[in-house]
């Protein structure tokens, strides 16, 4: 039987299918109170490493998908084999579906201005009947909180989706959420540029080979230090915790 929960670099990722997570979600939302899910990828876990508090908030959710294929990499290195992984953009995509298959509400918080309403359009115009409680830029900044919770307590959401970007999605969904008591909040990156069409998508084919980070940094030149944690720190780490486990088994 598969293990349930692999930790990877102390960074713990449950071992679910897209449809596992989907059919957990859905219970979540339908038992009511505040849930959190989380999106790991190997930045997060670089970022876990010297950020306890952000380690903490990922600890402490209620579901943590594998989103990465450098997680796929690692948890099979490391002999713990992960089924598969779950994109930011692919459950989002799942999440509205099921929204408006269920007549749940859904308020898109972050990005650009101007995005979370375009990605909306997109996501309205995908799934009819798909119920759009709000759409607002906003900022992570503490003093911008009070306002913003105002915002969406009077949405009144099932489904809240952060893009913040890490740490700072998750870090605010865990500050806000014991106020909000949203029954779903996600922290989804950069989710909302893709699916606007405001930044390329990697083809479907350079994805499949685990290759995101080399499209990106070829596009974006400028995510150089973001693609070092994701790719050669992260392995590099990965590798050592893997000749620790091997020497002291």
């Amino acid at each position: 039987m598969a293990q349930r929960r692999i930790t990877i670099l102390g960074v713990a990722v449950d071992n679910l299918a897209e449809g596992e997570v989907l059919a957990r979600i859905a219970a979540l939302i339908a038992a009511g109170g505040p849930h959190h899910v989380v999106t790991v990828n190997p930045e997060f876990v670089i970022e876990a490493q010297a950020n306890p508090t952000f380690r903490s908030v990922l600890a402490r959710a209620d579901i943590a998908t594998a989103d990465g294929f450098g997680l796929l990499l690692a948890a099979r290195y490391l002999g713990t084999p992960l089924r598969g992984r779950v994109t930011g953009v692919e459950l989002t995509l799942r999440l509205a579906e099921l929204a408006a298959a269920r007549g749940y509400r859904m308020f898109l918080l972050g990005a650009a201005p101007g995005v979370a309403a375009a990605t909306a359009a997109g996501l309205q115009a995908r799934y009819p009947g798909l119920i759009i409680a709000g759409t607002y830029a906003g900022s992570p900044q503490l003093r911008h909180e009070p306002f913003i919770r105002q915002v969406i307590t009077a949405a009144r959401p099932h489904m809240l989706l952060v893009a913040y970007g890490h740490p700072q999605q998750d870090l605010w969904i865990a500050r806000n959420q014991p106020t909000l008591q949203v029954p779903l909040a996600i922290g989804v990156g950069g989710t909302f540029d893709y699916l606007s069409g405001r930044v390329r998508r990697a083809p479907a084919y350079i994805r499949r080979l685990g290759l995101e980070w080399a499209y990106r940094l070829a596009r974006q030149p400028d995510r150089w230090r973001r693609i070092i944690n994701a790719v050669p720190r992260f392995a590099w780490r990965v590798i050592a915790q893997g000749r620790r486990a091997s020497r002291y088994p």
